[in-house]
């Protein structure tokens, strides 16, 4: 007879075998926290043996799966645990099949014959002869294969005489084989490949590249090294054959979600002879050249709204992104949100790029006032020398939110400043600016609304330079503006009854403004060149904004709103120019009307999207700037996006990106970006994305100004990518190879 004391030590020992063996991510303290059942033909408990027996269609039920075989045997001395005949562990979506698994309960150790293995964190499937579980997460194979394909026969494998595997992880094979479909097309004696999702040290894949001129073979190994659970670093090792070596350090640190940061360094001794002139830059290099760049991101937050935040990029010379601009650190972490913490390069570090500024920012808010002080560094690689860049070592900015004066109707904010600006060549000092404005916030009847204003401008400067100039050394400036709001807002709700595709309310308001600036004449004609000049104006502005938003509700019950419609108009009425005296009546005329701006934001429904950003001139009758920008895409992949840019005599281009979904698994991609204005083809990009469950392939054929780019992709789930990047000279340097 089966004591409930016997039959406890049953649940307990299978709880501890269930939660131990797979040792799959979700698998441990759930199961035995949860209830377990066991059903089986016979349960016996033998004396002799210290052992429990489980027999005849033996099926173990726990809170995250279950355990099926034909017989189970728990030893309690020696904590051995035996399962026979048609094993199946289910933990959560993992699973383990085998004829036999004998498994050591305390050291957590086992080993399965002819076994099968999947681990859903992975998407892993592994099978051999033999499955050992020499550590919690640690495994070997005999006569094995891995994929990351489903079914039976999947589109590629890795077969190996034997094969070790850690979960989340690497493995490594001995004599592994890379088969598609069964079919061996690769032999390798001995190999590692990745099993995991997060973090290990090891060889990412290199980049291979051959160019004419400018670097000829030119070979990159990284080296990504975990260093602890916070640090990591990746260790770029890169060979030129035309320059030498370039090695760089890309360090990154989580202190903890409050502080983290990213640093990179890279130096290179460039042999190269170069002689050339492009605008007013030169340079005539016949020895070897100390070559570098750096970079440090950190952020810091101390508290709530006490932050510092530091972007520092700087480089050697002024060349150094035009030399390096076909592959860099800085291009391959280029970012247009900076939401990633680790990736957070704003600009596109190529021969277009024309300055770079440092900045050091530290910030510090209050209920209503805000405290920054920023130290920046501008590199101008326009210019041949930067000693006439103008910096600034710090700026301190202190600014009010609009407060009650004194508890009275009167509103007062302000804004408080100092700079220091510095430079090695031409006019540099210090400057203080004080910006207060009261405001009084009227309501003229049920409807309009105004607000008088008046603003004390004050600026004090002292120049520490020793130019030679007639202009005083220090000085101030006094200035008070004045001026005034007056608004309303007419606005109207219609109520669709049972809601016209979801939408139950649309509300359409109407809100014409108009504003107007008053700013005395005042003396600054001995203002130095650090410190920008305040115009005279005596001036109206009009807007009108429609805007259309419409109420949704949720399956959770709660109202959503989304702006359908935005249309804002809006011009500038001179009254001083209207008012200027005329230097000949026959071909002086006033222009007292300024541009007219429009702006449109559309989005009527969730797949479309208009934006326009368009100034027209009613002086010279005709539109001097237009922007448009449009993007459509459905809930199959498919996605326009189109821009256009237009600015007179200056700029005008268009850029097109439109990817297809011809089928669940194959996208045609086509991106265009023209300059209209000198009628030249800036990039324009063919590609076929061809998708299946656990591999991608992508090829793209990109022309440019001065060379045509062939690349090809290929990404195993599981196991990363590699291409191969053909570059075809025609007309200017052009390169070729093989990129990974």
């Amino acid at each position: 007879m089966l004591s409930w004391k016997r039959l406890s030590c049953i649940v307990l020992v299978l709880c501890l075998l269930l939660a131990a063996f797979p040792a799959f991510p979700a698998s441990g303290g759930d199961i035995a926290e949860g209830p377990v059942t066991i059903e089986a033909d016979s349960i016996s408990y033998n004396e002799d043996e210290a052992a429990v027996h489980a027999s005849g269609k033996v099926v173990i039920t726990f809170t995250q799966g279950f355990l099926k075989a034909d017989a189970v045997t728990l030893y309690h001395e020696t904590n051995l645990a035996l399962a026979e005949g048609n094993v199946l562990i289910h933990s959560d979506q993992d699973v383990i099949e085998g004829e036999k698994v004998v498994f050591n309960i305390s050291s957590k150790t086992g080993v399965v014959d002819n076994g099968k293995l999947f681990i859903a964190q992975n998407h892993l499937y592994a099978k051999g002869e033999k499955i050992e579980k020499k550590g919690e997460s640690t495994y070997r194979l005999e006569k094995a294969k891995v994929t990351t394909c489903d079914g039976e026969t999947p589109d590629w494998s890795l077969a190996a005489s034997e094969l070790n595997v850690t979960v989340d992880g690497y493995g490594t094979m001995k004599h592994g084989r890379f088969l598609t479909r069964d079919i061996p097309l690769l032999y390798v004696p001995y190999m590692f490949f990745p099993a995991k999702t997060t973090r290990q040290s090891g060889f990412l894949f290199p980049m291979f590249s051959l160019s004419s001129e400018r670097n000829g073979l030119d070979v990159e190994l990284p080296f990504f090294w975990a260093i602890s659970e916070n640090t990591d670093a990746t260790l770029y090792q890169r060979y030129l054959e035309k320059r030498g070596f370039k090695e760089g350090v890309e360090f990154r640190y989580f202190l903890n979600p409050t502080s983290f940061g990213t640093l990179y360094a890279d130096y290179i001794n460039d042999r190269k002879r170069i002689t050339e002139t492009i605008g007013s830059m030169s340079r005539d290099w016949q020895e070897d050249q100390k070559r570098w760049s750096f970079y440090l991101n950190h952020e810091t937050t101390f508290a709530s709204g006490f932050n510092i935040r530091s972007d520092i990029y700087r480089v050697s010379d002024p060349w150094y992104f035009r030399d390096f601009s076909s592959s860099n650190y800085y291009l391959g972490h280029y970012s247009q949100t900076g939401d990633n913490k680790f990736q957070r390069i704003p600009f596109l570090a190529d021969e277009s790029l024309g300055s770079l500024t440092s900045t050091v920012r530290l910030t510090k808010d209050w209920s209503v006032y805000n405290l920054s002080a920023v130290a920046s560094h501008t590199d101008d690689f326009l210019s041949p020398t930067n000693d006439g860049t103008l910096q600034v070592y710090p700026s301190v900015n202190l600014t009010g939110v609009q407060q009650p004066l004194f508890g009275s109707p009167l509103q007062l904010d302000f804004g408080a400043a100092y700079v220091h600006f510095y430079r090695r060549e031409g006019q540099k000092g210090h400057l203080w600016e004080l910006n207060p404005t009261v405001s009084l916030p009227t309501r003229l009847g049920p409807y309009l609304r105004a607000t008088p204003w008046a603003r004390f401008h004050g600026t004090i400067w002292d120049r520490t330079d020793s130019e030679t100039d007639t202009e005083e050394k220090d000085g101030s400036r006094k200035v008070f503006p004045v001026g005034g709001t007056l608004s309303t807002e007419i606005s109207r709700v219609f109520t669709l009854g049972s809601g016209i595709g979801g939408v139950e309310k649309i509300r359409h308001s109407i809100r014409p403004e108009i504003f107007y600036t008053y700013i005395p004449e005042v003396r600054q004609e001995n203002l130095p060149n650090f410190v920008g000049g305040i115009a005279a104006q005596n001036s109206m502005t009009y807007a009108l904004t429609n805007t259309i938003i419409s109420r949704t509700r949720g399956a959770d019950g709660k109202a959503k709103y989304q702006q359908l419609l935005r249309l804002l108009l809006a011009q500038t009425y001179d009254i001083r120019e209207s008012r200027r005296e005329l230097t000949d009546p026959d071909t002086d005329k006033r222009r007292p009307f300024g541009d007219v701006a429009l702006e449109l934001d559309l989005t009527p429904i969730q797949y479309f999207s208009f934006a326009a950003r368009n100034i027209y001139s009613t002086n010279s009758g005709d539109w001097t700037q237009s922007n448009y920008d449009l993007t459509l895409l459905d809930n199959r992949g498919d996605f326009i996006s189109a821009g256009y840019r237009y600015t007179k005599d200056s700029l005008q281009e268009i850029n097109l990106y439109l990817q297809a979904s011809l089928t669940s698994s194959i996208d045609a991609v086509y991106i265009l970006r023209r300059n209209l204005l000198d009628k030249k083809t800036i990039e324009s990009t063919y590609g076929v994305k061809y998708r299946r469950q656990c591999w991608l392939f992508q090829v793209n054929v990109t022309s440019g100004e001065y060379d045509r780019t062939v690349m090809a992709y290929v990404s195993l789930l599981g196991l990363g990518g590699g291409g191969v990047n053909m570059t075809l000279q025609r007309g200017g340097e052009g390169a070729g190879g093989a990129a990974f």
